[in-house]
């Protein structure tokens, strides 16, 4: 195996253009244990930590852009209050340790559909921000998971950062695990809340070959909410519903097809609940809330 450390960005370019089957590596806390198991040995490891550009953030008019080396403590610690769902979802990740030196972007990378980052860049529109030697390109989130640990990226493509507005309503992230810490999730969702428009964003995880949207959830809230008054329970139950019909879950050794189904319709409803009184409130969401 080759070892590739490029000190910077055009460099890493360059590098994956000349090797498009080397694997990226940022904080290692997915790669590293799959070599550690000898689950995958791939020919060349393209480590992006020298890299300093790739771990900072800048607001760019509306929108914040997020270098793909920023770690999950980071964007607790300096960007919790303007994106309080990817937070909540961030508290959730492992230990204090992986916490450390994960990243967002080695989520995206993975695409692994239970990865904790997934559903709140649903739910907020996140925008990936890729690049090659042959250009830059900007994949919408809901476009950017293609299959189970497959995306949108080329062999010759890198992520440079990805890009969120702050929130203008609140959002909530919910998990389910075998226990509550440093777990693989068994079903995540999130919500967010985009009051100007008048509509609810979602994000649905480790329930379907890829993270997705429940569409047919948010074209529901946008006919059914009253912005102005309490949460009709009627409308939070069917919310919850149907975004358990937009999963494809599966049986496997963290749970069945039907208990993640069940447990989904409980989150979305919960976390429907959680932001609602947040907004009656005029609050983002409490970053420290986030598991089931």
């Amino acid at each position: 195996m080759d070892f590739l450390q490029p000190a910077t960005w055009a460099d890493a370019l360059a590098a994956k253009a000349e090797h498009p089957d080397a694997v990226p590596i940022q904080g290692g806390t997915d790669v590293m244990v799959e070599l550690n198991f000898d689950m995958r040995r791939p020919a060349v490891l393209l480590d992006l930590g020298r890299i300093t550009e790739l771990t900072g953030w800048e607001t760019a008019g509306e929108r914040l852009r997020i270098g793909s080396g920023v770690t999950y403590a980071r964007i607790i610690e300096a960007l919790g209050d303007r994106l309080p769902g990817l937070a909540q979802a961030s508290r959730t990740v492992g230990s204090p340790q992986i916490r450390n030196r994960g990243t967002v972007g080695g989520n995206l990378g993975a695409a692994s559909p239970a990865g904790d980052s997934h559903p709140p860049l649903l739910a907020g529109d996140a925008v990936i921000e890729v690049e090659s030697l042959r250009g830059t390109r900007m994949i919408p989130a809901a476009g950017f998971y293609t299959g189970v640990k497959r995306s949108a990226l080329e062999p010759d493509e890198l992520i440079r950062a990805f890009w969120m507005a702050p929130a203008t309503g609140a959002q909530h992230f919910s998990k389910i695990g075998t226990r509550n810490a440093m777990v693989i999730a068994v079903c995540s969702f999130a919500v967010a809340l985009h009051p100007g428009e008048r509509r609810v964003g979602t994000g649905i995880g480790s329930a379907a070959p890829t993270p997705l949207r429940a569409t047919a959830a948010e074209e529901f809230l946008a006919r059914e909410l009253d912005w102005d008054g309490p949460l009709d329970e009627a409308v939070a139950r069917e919310f919850g519903a149907l975004v358990a019909s937009a999963a494809a879950p599966i049986d496997d050794v963290r749970g069945t097809a039907g208990y993640r189904r069940h447990a989904l319709s409980v989150m979305a409803r919960r976390t429907l609940t959680w932001a609602w009184h947040d907004h009656r409130a005029g609050s983002a969401g409490d970053p420290g809330r986030g598991v089931a």
